[in-house]
């Protein structure tokens, strides 16, 4: 038999000037006769956290029905065509030591490490090493980004407390490399573009680079055309889309910076931020999926917005400030308003879920290949309750989907996240306050 099909390094790059773009998984990628499964380029396993802020309204979130199957809430409705891929996990709560509650600072602190932050308003600050950075020692240590961390609001230039007790670190990130090294998480489209495809400057020279409407995909045209004519029909086919998101990501950031540019902005705004809410949560989301098909990294985390989060919602009717509406007081019209913002999370994050799911990646899809988790370390906000927290997860790394799993009252978080550590390889037998993984993965 005559086998005339080349193959291509999965890190196969399409380079130009301050620019390396590689590439999504191609059938090029996997040698000839070699089952996908057995070859190097088999797809990856990813893994995401997406923190949203001040809580939810648990009664409109969780389904009354427990096992497989149920009826959509309110604000679980925008997942339904996700469904197969869907586990809903009950009775999370976060660490409580003792009789203490606490609030916005040990919500976002203790969610992804499992622990209670330690009480400090300077700088001797102590949490827990985070799940996504000991999944990204697992997988992430063979991509050009081991993780990747987001936000949409940034108050780094905070000191002290930003929550009474608490320093203001606890409430910048989501992210810790290890229990006294929290991660800065980035908020702007533009750097986070340039960390994944090139071209990385100070905001002046890219102020600069967007006056000259030069495209970074301009520089790799040739070697990417070259590629195609080498390439079979479908290959050249998901080259080509996958450059086109690209660039339309691209596009956006290039028309922000454009109008940023040219309006009057307070010092130090940052190049390429949104001003609309929705369009920068948007671009982070793409720039999530961009990186996650090209394998430039396999873990995220991203703060969709920060807990005592001042942020109206004009576009659902809301203009109160999110973190005041939050305590409602058990007034139903604040309940209402919380339930519009939670449902509109869940918007945001359902189309991030269809770019996954439309992304093809190798045998299957990018939703198919994820372990994506969204929720928040905080329950009922009235109270700033520590549970039941909301979450969720999906994507087919969970095995079987559209299940409501309710876990005994109060389990720590740290259990899912052990179950977690245990799936993407680490051997832990404990992660912070939990030391019994959950069966959570089918």
């Amino acid at each position: 038999m005559f086998i005339s099909k080349k193959s291509l390094a999965r890190r196969t790059f399409l380079r130009g000037l301050g620019t390396a773009v590689a590439l999504p998984l191609l059938d090029a990628m996997v040698p000839a006769l070699t089952p996908l499964s057995a070859a190097a380029a088999a797809p990856k396993l990813r893994f995401g956290a997406i923190y949203i802020p001040n809580g939810a309204i648990v009664d409109e979130f969780f389904p009354k029905e427990v096992g497989t199957g149920f009826e959509f809430t309110p604000i679980l409705k925008p997942l339904e065509p996700f469904k197969h891929s869907l586990v809903v996990v009950k009775n999370l709560s976060r660490s409580h030591p003792g009789s203490q509650v606490g609030d916005h600072a040990v919500s976002v602190g203790g969610y992804l490490t499992g622990v209670w932050p330690k009480r400090t308003e300077a700088e001797d600050v102590l949490a827990n090493t985070t799940i996504d950075q000991i999944v990204a020692k697992q997988i992430g240590q063979d991509t050009p980004l081991p993780s990747l961390e987001v936000a949409t609001e940034d108050f780094t230039g905070y000191v002290g407390a930003c929550s009474p007790g608490f320093s203001c670190a606890y409430l910048n990130t989501i992210s810790w490399s290890s229990p006294t090294t929290p991660l800065p998480m980035e908020i702007n489209p533009r750097v986070v573009f340039e960390r994944l495809f090139g071209q990385a400057g100070t905001a002046s020279s890219r102020v600069a680079r967007t006056r000259q409407e030069r495209s970074i995909l301009d520089s790799i045209s040739q070697e990417a055309n070259d590629l195609r004519r080498v390439l079979g029909a479908r290959d050249r086919g998901r080259v080509s889309e996958y450059l086109d998101n690209i660039r339309e990501i691209e596009r956006r950031i290039q028309r922000t910076e454009a109008h940023n540019t040219s309006q009057v902005t307070s010092v130090g705004a940052p190049v390429g931020v949104p001003d609309s809410f929705e369009e920068h949560v948007g671009l982070m989301y793409d720039l999530v999926a961009a990186a996650f098909q090209a394998d430039m990294t396999r873990v995220f985390s991203f703060m969709l917005s920060r807990e005592l989060s001042q942020r109206t919602y004009a576009n659902l009717g809301v203009t109160e400030q999110h973190h005041s509406v939050s305590h409602h007081g058990n007034d139903p019209d604040k309940i209402a308003k919380n339930v519009k913002i939670n449902t509109y999370h869940m918007q945001l994050f359902a189309r991030f879920l269809e770019k996954l799911r439309s992304t093809e990646d190798g045998d299957g899809t990018l939703l198919d290949h994820s372990v994506i988790f969204h929720g928040s370390g905080m329950g009922n906000p009235n109270g700033h309750l520590t549970d039941p927290l909301p979450v969720i997860g999906l994507g087919g790394g969970l095995g079987k989907g559209y299940r409501h799993i309710e876990l005994p009252t109060r389990t720590p978080v740290g259990d899912l996240w052990l179950s977690v550590a245990n799936k993407f390889g680490d051997k832990l037998t404990e992660f912070g306050d939990g030391n019994k993984a959950i069966e959570l993965f089918t």
